[in-house]
């Protein structure tokens, strides 16, 4: 099964189908799925675009809407977790996943699924160790604070996630565990984002709860974003028990944008399934059953059981019986219903509404996957809790997101012994398009040539993951770093389509090795003017806090 994983989507829903579209035809093959690793931003109409945690400018419909009101239908099943530039509203409907559009499911705040057999997880959000404790307590209008917290982790979701008993195939987190860079090219991260350096040094660059997960679930394949940039490494889990120790292979991937690795296609063998499409995991169902009566939706803090003489119950994972429960709940039909619902208006762009208010909508999914499992829905259960206290929430929007206005660090309050805390600065703020607003500068210009697709091929350098920092015998290892050199390569636009009169730039491999896995670049000519006289897209910098070194990330294409 061959499956496609894009690293920060940002709405460019048109561009990455487009690309996956286009190395399907020049590789001759076909994508199963797509996974999409945060900061999908599902924007259905101009009230979700003020439930997003973005600088105004930046505030733009992109093409989700047109996903969402059937104009077009995603042309391969595509799966996603929520990063933190989200339509927030859209997603909290959903907190145990579901249908954003038809062909295309949110994992919701944590969530496990199965496709042709194999299993699917994920993390929404990113860390905040201030946030960590609460429970899911904001709804829309969100005020500047809840605007932000809305996408923080809670350790609910990490707890339900570590019930977890059988092996997981793919894992998906916004932010990357922490410590994962250390088992690659640390060198070649920081010679790309020099401003990680002192995070990196200190072991603070990261998710410690991520992290938890990685040594907990210890999946094949670990799939991140956030920090726009390709990093792939390998690691080998201490053995548990007497089972051979498993390995874990990373893979973060930039952002959809010109001349970036976006998208690598991977291949993994097929398994025995009773349906083509998407079915519930009967573990995870059972696990989020048992652990209902544990959510909170208030901002009070609250730690996890343990077998400390204070709880009655500690362990939360599921029985065998608890999960043959679930598969009699559902009649032995796993499949999960095609039961998409638009919850408001899609926007039009012959009608625009620019002063539309954020809005608060159940979901008949959520209120339909509650009635049949005997779930809370916290989101509905959130809003009422705030009309019954009178509870307001200023409305969100402007200058809540200057970056002025971001939090630095803070003392950890992560509650596990298995962290190794210290002080830790998660990047939040590496907002959308913020290394390709073009500035001129004393009619200073560079010319962009264009690249025919057909010709001017490039061979990129081999794809070589790193030697996992644990022993390994040489046969072993040659084995677990089969991964090929990748293609680079970026659809041809067509010529009815206004943004996207892209110039080709295809980089190709070796005709003779056949590669299982391969880096998608998008090119563009943004910014391009009409003739020959073309400016070429500069780097700038706006958040001093994370981008310290003025140009660091200009070999990034």
């Amino acid at each position: 099964m061959k499956i496609a994983v894009e690293g920060c989507c940002h709405g460019e829903l048109d561009k990455i189908y487009e690309t996956i579209e286009y190395l399907e035809k020049k590789e001759a093959v076909k994508v199963d799925l797509l996974l999409c690793c945060g900061d999908f931003q599902a924007v259905r109409n101009e009230g979700d675009m003020k439930c997003m945690a973005v600088p105004a400018k930046y505030r733009t419909m992109q093409t989700f809407y047109k996903y969402y009101s059937g104009e077009k239908k995603a042309p391969v099943l595509t799966i996603f977790i929520g990063g933190n530039h989200e339509a927030s509203n859209h997603l909290q409907e959903l907190p145990y996943g579901g249908w954003v559009a038809p062909n295309i499911y949110y994992l919701g705040y944590a969530g496990v699924v199965r496709y042709k057999g194999i299993r699917i997880g994920g993390l929404s959000g990113i860390f905040k160790s201030h946030d960590y404790r609460k429970g899911h307590h904001e709804f829309p209008p969100y005020n500047p604070e809840t605007l932000r917290s809305v996408y923080h982790i809670r350790n609910i979701e990490v707890f339900k996630l570590r019930q977890i008993q059988m092996p997981m195939d793919i894992f998906m987190s916004h932010d990357w565990p922490q410590g994962i860079y250390h088992y690659g090219n640390t060198g070649d991260l920081l010679r790309k984002k020099k401003f990680l350096r002192q995070e990196v040094e200190t072991n603070t660059l990261g998710s410690p709860a991520a992290k938890e997960l990685l040594a907990h679930l210890q999946p094949s394949y670990w799939f991140s974003a956030h920090l726009h940039v390709k990093f792939a490494a390998v690691m080998q889990h201490p053995p548990k028990d007497k089972a051979a120790p498993r390995v874990t292979k990373f893979l973060s991937l930039d952002k959809c944008l010109p001349y970036r690795e976006f998208l690598q296609i991977v291949d993994i063998p097929d398994r025995p399934s009773s349906s083509e499409g998407l079915e519930y995991d009967p573990e995870w169902v059972a696990i989020l059953k048992a652990t209902n009566s544990l959510q909170m939706t208030t901002p009070q803090r609250w730690n996890p059981p343990e077998n400390n003489g204070l709880h009655e119950r500690w362990d939360f994972r599921a029985s065998e019986a608890d999960m043959m429960q679930v598969v009699e709940d559902l009649s032995g039909e796993l499949d999960i219903p095609d039961n998409f619902s638009r919850t408001v208006p899609p926007y039009d762009p012959d009608n625009p509404q620019p002063y539309a208010s954020p809005s608060y909508n159940t979901n008949p999914q959520t209120t339909e996957l509650c009635a049949k499992f005997g779930l809370t829905d916290i989101y509905s259960k959130a809003g009422q809790r705030g009309d019954d206290m009178g509870v307001s929430q200023s409305s969100t929007g402007g200058e809540e997101d200057d970056e002025e206005n971001e939090s630095t660090d803070e003392p950890s309050e992560y509650p596990t012994d298995t962290s190794g805390l210290s002080s830790s600065f998660n990047p939040d703020e590496i907002t959308i398009e913020d290394e390709w607003e073009e500035e001129e500068e004393g009619g200073e210009s560079k010319v962009m040539e264009k690249a025919d697709l057909s010709s001017d091929i490039q061979t990129p350098s081999r794809l070589v993951l790193p030697e996992p920092k644990s022993s390994v015998t040489p046969s072993l290892h040659s084995s677990l770093m089969n991964l090929p050199p990748p293609s680079h390569s970026t659809p041809k636009a067509a010529p009815a389509q206004s943004e996207a009169s892209q110039e080709g730039h295809c980089d190709g491999v070796d005709e003779e090795e056949v590669p299982a896995a391969r880096i998608l670049k998008r090119s563009s000519n943004e910014g391009d003017k009409t003739g020959n006289g073309s400016t070429t897209p500069r780097i700038k910098r706006r958040n001093q806090i994370i981008y310290q070194a003025k140009d660091d990330d200009e070999s990034d294409g």
